[in-house]
């Protein structure tokens, strides 16, 4: 059998040509997506050294503290029915958010909320989406890209530090992910610092108090236990909604700040 060798040569220049067309086009398509704004860098301040010492905990004062979600079950967060279970048209329309903010979405996942936010801060506001598990940004970035929304700016933070900016926050909302930090004083110690002085926490926690919401007790909060757990660390209540169907919605503020302080109303189950 003859076998016959072409030079390599000859096979050289189309090759190149092939390159150069791929990485142009790889450009072109960089350009005309929108782009999603870099993370924040966080300030250091002698106020670093104060930051709680803290090991992972598997209760805290007296709540079992709830594994974390995986992004592996991310597509429940976006589940047709949740629109009418939770209503967070309604509740985002209580979040006092306006254009220009600076808010932040704790624990975003896949961006429902994140998404949301960016839509009403405007261009000239942001939308900080914090996250622990890079697959979660990952697919907060795409359905952004998506939707052509360009002021969210993922971060990826850890376990105890979401690595937010010192004192630039108007509003930070964390819905239904609270209950599952392993380091609940050390993340209220870092949002806490984030906060302008009229910043607040919007929290949405399913309730426990009710039994008629669908959700495992470990993912539930009674409105005691909350504020419980937000006095001991440098919080006061200023506002709260109490109409949502499953949720508790509560509003809190640097015990420092100068809006006022209210009690919790009691949370009865309507019959």
């Amino acid at each position: 059998m003859c076998v016959t060798y072409l030079p390599l040569r000859r096979f050289v220049i189309p090759l190149t040509l092939v390159l150069l067309i791929w990485v142009s086009h790889s450009l072109s398509a960089q350009q005309s997506s929108p782009a999603i704004a870099p993370a924040p860098q966080t300030e250091t301040t002698e106020t670093d050294s104060q930051r709680p010492q803290e090991k992972a905990r598997r209760a805290y004062l007296g709540r079992v503290v709830a594994a974390p979600m995986s992004h592996l079950g991310a597509g429940w967060l976006i589940r047709p029915t949740r629109q009418q279970e939770e209503r967070p048209d309604e509740s985002l329309s209580q979040l006092g958010i306006k254009p220009g903010m600076t808010t932040c979405d704790m624990g975003c996942g896949n961006g429902f909320w994140t998404l949301m936010m960016a839509k009403v801060v405007g261009e000239q506001g942001r939308v900080l989406a914090v996250d622990i598990q890079p697959e979660m940004l990952q697919k907060l970035r795409l359905r952004a890209v998506r939707e052509e929304i360009k002021n969210v700016q993922p971060i990826l933070g850890t376990v105890d530090d979401p690595k937010l900016p010192v004192e630039q926050v108007d509003l930070c909302l964390m819905v239904d992910v609270y209950h599952e930090f392993s380091h609940p004083e050390s993340m209220l110690w870092s949002i806490r610092r984030s906060l302008k002085p009229n910043g607040v926490i919007a929290l949405l926690e399913y309730r426990e108090e009710d039994p008629r919401v669908p959700i495992k007790p470990k993912h539930k909060m009674s409105k005691q236990q909350i504020m419980k757990e937000y006095e001991k660390n440098g919080f006061k209540l200023v506002r709260e909604y109490n109409d949502l169907p499953w949720q508790h919605l509560m509003f809190f503020a640097r015990d420092d700040s100068p809006l006022p302080a209210i009690k919790p109303e009691p949370f009865m189950v309507q019959r």
